[in-house]
């Protein structure tokens, strides 16, 4: 068994005994390896997200939630080749890339077989070039659209000039590569499309936003003609 398959069929039995715990040692025994392969094993779930834990103390060991871990996924290996593609594509720019790649790493420990064959031949054969993104930045408005706040903005506009801008954020829009945050502009009291990387700096407020159509705001924009991602369509209401 390779240690991707190994990693899979230790959350699965972690998941059967649940809510019991399992020492190290029967771990081991069940898989044919040494404890310091477990334990090294046990550490990479916790690393990569996965709610395993370790109870101290006489009759404790290791357990984990079963209601936080993923049921087997069984993937084609063309369906896990486009998991790769797209996590590859989320580099330091892109919106919850840092979410895209621990979700992604929880997906791929449950692959078993062609699928994840196919994963790790694909991941050996792609290359990016880094791009330079402020994860604080980043986070600001990932967190300013969960919560619906207002961000106050830094922004360098596309002709080099500087500004301070208020705003209540409506959602993002991708294009050609770019990533843009739509908002209501209190400044300029307008819908605003602010690219990502031109925003120098990003403070919460911590005062709740007014709701804003996202639609709405790209009215009368180049960008007006702007539709739900085809590959997201299943996993919105429909309007």
């Amino acid at each position: 068994m390779n240690r991707t398959a190994r990693l899979y069929a230790l959350v699965e039995e972690l998941r059967a005994a649940a809510p019991r715990p399992l020492t190290v040692a029967a771990l081991a025994t069940r898989f044919d390896v040494s404890t310091r392969t477990v334990q090294r094993d046990l550490q990479t779930l916790m690393e990569t997200g996965v709610p395993v834990r370790s109870l101290p103390g006489r009759g404790g060991g290791w357990s984990i939630d079963p209601a936080m871990t993923l049921p087997p996924i069984h993937l084609t290996a063309d369906e896990a080749s486009a998991l790769t593609a797209a996590l590859a594509a989320a580099d330091a720019s892109t919106p919850y890339s840092g979410a895209a790649r621990t979700a992604a790493q929880k997906i791929t420990a449950s692959m078993t077989g062609p699928a994840s064959a196919a994963v790790q031949g694909l991941a050996a054969r792609l290359v990016t070039l880094p791009a330079h993104g402020d994860c604080a930045i980043r986070t600001a408005v990932e967190q300013a659209i969960a919560g619906n706040t207002v961000l106050r903005l830094s922004y360098t506009d596309a002709a080099g000039h500087e500004s301070d801008r208020v705003v209540e954020p409506a959602g993002l829009l991708t294009a050609r590569g770019r990533w843009y945050l739509i908002a209501w502009c209190r400044t300029r009291r307008a819908g605003r499309g602010f690219r990502l990387d031109r925003i120098a700096a990003a403070a919460p407020t911590g005062e709740h936003a007014q709701p804003h159509d996202l639609t709405g705001l790209l009215a009368g924009s180049v960008a007006a003609d702007a539709v739900r991602p085809e590959a997201l369509a299943s996993l919105t209401p429909s309007p």
